[in-house]
C-alpha cells in the first residue's frame, strides 16, 4: 500500500485527470501534510477521487459478475464503478437511477434497461451523502435523484454503497450539514416547509439551482426541500427513531419521497486517502 506522500507524489508526477459531468480536473491535487485524513481530503477536494475510485473498484470486484441485473446510482463515485465494469468487460444489464447515470451507461457502451423491462435486480450500487456507521441508515439526495435511487434500491436484492471516508459518521448530521433532502410536488413546497418546521422543528428551505434562476427541478419535475434537522447527540437515533421521522414526513401531503434510506443497505465501502478501503456489513 502506498503511503499518503507516495500516492500524492505519484499523482503530481504522472498526471491525473478525472471527469465529473461536463468538468475535467487535471493535476489539481496539492499535497499538504495533515495528520487527520478528513482534513487532508477536505483541504484537497480532488483527492476525494482517489478514495472514491478505490471504494468503487472494490465494490464492483466483490459483488458484480456476468449475467447480473445491476442498478447504477448517481453522482461522482458511480463514475468509477462504471469505469470498473468497463475495465473488467462485465456482461451486465444496467438500470439507471437518473438521467445522468443513463447517459453514463450509454456513453460507456453498456447494456441499458429500465424497471419496466427489468423489475428484479441482483444488486444496486450507489453513493451516499452520509452514513450512520452504527445503523447503516443513509442520507441521500444531494444530487436530487433520491426518489429514483430508492426505487432502484428497493428492486435490488442488495444495495452496495461506495463512498469516501468523509461520509462516515457516528450519527446523521455530524458531517453532512446541508440537511435531509425531501422531494415534493411543486405546488406544495411552502406548505411542506411550514409543516416540517411546526411538527419536527429545525429549518427547512427550498433548494435553489446554481446554474439557473429558480429552484432545483428533479428528473420527475418536482422540487427539493432540504430540512436541517435538530441535532441532539445524547438522543438515541436508531433505526426505529429514523423510521418514525421518515413516516411523519411522508404523511405530509405533497411529499413524494425522503432521502432517508433505512434498513436497505447490505454493505458500505469507505475509501481513504491512503489507499485503504474500510468495509461495513449489515449486522
Amino acid at each position: 500500500m502506498l503511503s499518503i506522500t507516495s500516492r500524492f507524489t505519484t499523482l503530481l508526477s504522472t498526471g491525473f485527470t478525472v471527469t465529473f459531468g461536463d468538468k475535467s480536473y487535471t493535476n489539481l491535487v496539492k499535497f499538504s501534510r495533515y495528520s487527520n485524513q478528513r482534513s487532508i481530503m477536505t483541504a484537497n477536494p480532488d483527492v476525494f477521487a482517489l478514495a472514491k475510485r478505490d471504494a468503487a473498484f472494490k465494490a464492483v470486484d466483490n459483488h458484480l459478475k456476468d449475467g447480473m441485473n445491476v442498478g447504477i446510482g448517481s453522482g461522482s463515485t458511480i463514475v468509477f464503478a462504471v469505469e470498473r465494469i468497463v475495465q473488467k468487460k462485465l456482461d451486465v444489464i444496467c438500470i439507471p437511477t437518473s438521467f445522468q447515470s443513463k447517459q453514463l451507461i450509454r456513453e460507456k457502451g453498456l447494456r441499458l434497461s429500465d424497471l419496466e423491462e427489468t423489475t428484479h435486480l441482483d444488486v444496486a450500487i450507489d453513493g451516499a451523502d452520509e452514513v450512520d456507521t452504527k445503523t447503516l441508515v443513509l442520507i441521500k439526495g444531494g444530487g436530487a435523484a433520491l426518489t429514483q435511487e430508492k426505487i432502484v434500491a428497493m428492486a435490488a436484492k442488495e444495495l452496495i454503497i461506495v463512498a469516501d471516508c468523509t461520509k462516515e459518521s457516528q450519527y446523521l448530521g455530524q458531517h453532512w450539514t446541508k440537511g435531509l433532502p425531501i422531494e415534493v410536488i411543486p405546488m406544495a413546497y411552502k406548505v411542506v416547509i411550514n409543516k416540517l418546521e411546526q411538527q419536527l422543528n429545525g429549518k427547512a428551505c427550498l433548494r435553489m439551482a446554481k446554474a439557473k434562476a429558480g429552484p432545483v427541478v428533479t428528473d420527475n419535475g418536482n422540487f427539493i426541500i432540504d430540512w436541517i434537522f435538530p441535532i441532539n447527540e445524547s438522543e438515541k437515533r436508531d433505526i426505529k427513531y429514523w423510521t418514525e421521522v421518515n413516516t411523519k414526513i411522508k404523511l405530509i401531503a405533497g411529499v413524494v419521497e425522503t432521502g432517508l434510506f433505512i434498513d436497505m443497505t447490505s454493505v458500505v465501502y469507505f475509501g481513504s486517502n491512503d489507499g485503504s478501503v474500510k468495509t461495513l456489513n449489515k449486522k
